[in-house]
């Protein structure tokens, strides 16, 4: 019996009929889609996940392009970012009470600052093989020497990936993040809050200042992370730079900018052509400064909220930019560490100087217009003689102010010795308060009358001296 058992198979096929027999491969295929259907769904984003999520080697996820593209979350998130050449356990006092106005205001931020040490790190992490994969991106940043240009395109990248709130090592936080919003808009309907700087289109037809009279603040910015306008402006950037490599025939390393071509390349210039293309494409027509011109309160155009000038950019001395105490200005700009115009000069003539020292005040423009087009009117030797006037008037200059500030600095050395000679005594408890004998009655003796304050002596009235004509 436990042979004949262990040799026995069940016969199915001959208990079934044979209606039942014949339909059982087309019952099997059912059942097998419909648990296809039932779990596929559970499936596929595993495998999905496997090939658009990877780890890098310190175990930070990262996201491709395609899935960063797709998200867009409701809420901005609570990041601020900051680069510098090294990290906040080394700043000067400066900039970090400068960070500090940021970790204050916005205590349920996070802070972190990208370093000289770390950058490149971040970019090959998230643009790399690991990230999102744009090789080209990587290569560039890793080529690039010029720091003011590594530092804006850090800048957009860091945006695109994270998102959060940009700014400069010496911007100064005024209100907490949660004011940049005003309450009339809906947070889920804004991806980017920028802005204005500079709004002074009627120099727009200048040689010099033409290309930089209308632009938006990129000192401080928010977004929201994967937002397509940052990535128009990495890769416009990374355009630029490579035609502008085959222009000049040396590689990416080598290139030499002058200030135009940095604000132009990389900056304000190109971070408001970014922005306008992607208002363009986001609302159905062209979008121009026009829109931002003077606007009297912030407006959202595109899905980017714009806030006045006197929001980022307060205090400028031009573009009806305000001042820092007014409600309505968020941050400070202190601009100690703006030294980059030193590797990155602009133009300034012999005599003349730079036309931006004006500060856009039209008068002055026009002034150094006239003179600079008279100087080319001149011959050389009277162009030479112009330049060589000018710059002993500089030397000059700089002996009287060099002998100020010695005279001013023995002055200063001189008091702080006399104040350790002779210190200055403590000073006498004052009473609480203070009333003046006159708010009490007089005690006068019975029988007198009151007392009479005597006569003042009549005195001629002054005359002026003798030989100098009245003033007028």
């Amino acid at each position: 019996m436990q042979a004949a058992s262990s040799n026995w198979k069940p016969n199915i096929g001959g208990r079934l009929p044979k209606q039942i027999q014949r339909a059982l491969p087309v019952y099997a295929a059912l059942i097998l889609f419909i648990v296809w259907l039932s779990y596929g769904n559970s499936f596929s984003p595993k495998f999905e996940a496997a090939q658009v999520r990877k780890r890098s080697t310190n175990g930070q996820k990262t996201i491709s392009a395609d899935l960063l593209s797709q998200k867009s979350p409701t809420r901005f998130p609570k990041k601020i970012w900051q680069t510098w050449k090294i990290d906040p356990l080394g700043f000067e006092e400066r900039d970090l009470n400068c960070a500090r106005t940021w970790t204050q205001k916005n205590q349920g931020h996070r802070y972190e600052v990208l370093t000289d040490n770390n950058d490149l790190y971040y970019v090959q992490t998230h643009f790399g093989p690991e990230g999102i994969d744009r090789s080209d991106i990587v290569d560039v940043y890793t080529a690039l020497s010029a720091k003011i240009i590594k530092a804006d395109l850090l800048r957009y990248l860091v945006m695109y990936i994270e998102g959060g709130i940009y700014a400069d090592i010496d911007v100064e936080a005024l209100k907490s993040i949660d004011r940049f919003i005003p309450d009339r808009y809906n947070e889920g309907e804004i991806d980017m809050v920028i802005g204005v700087e500079i709004d002074q289109p009627d120099f727009v037809a200048h040689p010099i200042l033409g290309s930089k009279c209308m632009s938006f603040c990129q000192w401080t910015f928010m977004c929201k992370p994967g937002l397509p306008v940052m990535m128009r402006l990495i890769e416009n950037i990374i355009l630029w730079l490579t035609e502008l490599s085959k222009k000049q025939g040396v590689p990416i390393s080598d290139l030499k900018l002058d200030f135009d071509e940095v604000i132009s390349g990389t900056g304000p210039s190109a971070f408001t052509a970014a922005v306008l293309a992607e208002m363009s494409v986001k609302t159905g027509y062209e979008v121009t400064w026009d829109t931002f011109h003077n606007i009297p309160e912030s407006k959202v155009v595109g899905g980017v909220l714009v806030l006045t000038v006197e929001a980022f950019a307060a205090g400028q001395g031009h573009s009806d930019s305000g001042n820092h105490n007014a409600r309505t200005a968020l941050v400070k700009h202190r601009y100690h560490a703006s030294k980059w115009p030193t590797a990155h000069p602009r133009y300034k003539h012999p005599v003349y100087g730079e036309v931006e020292k004006c500060n856009w005040e039209v008068e002055c423009v026009k002034m150094w217009d006239y003179n600079t087009a008279l100087f080319k009117g001149l011959t050389e030797e009277e162009k030479q003689k112009l330049i060589i006037e000018k710059n002993q008037a500089d030397l000059l200059k700089q002996a009287e102010d060099e002998d100020f500030a010695r005279r001013l600095e023995q002055y200063e050395a001189a008091r702080a010795a006399q104040e350790v000679a002779n210190p200055a005594p403590a000073p006498l408890l004052q009473p609480a308060m203070q009333i003046p004998v006159e708010a009490f009655p007089a005690q006068q003796p019975q029988g007198f009358p009151p007392a009479q304050p005597a006569p003042a002596p009549a005195f001629p009235p002054a005359q002026p001296a003798a030989g100098f004509p009245p003033a007028f």
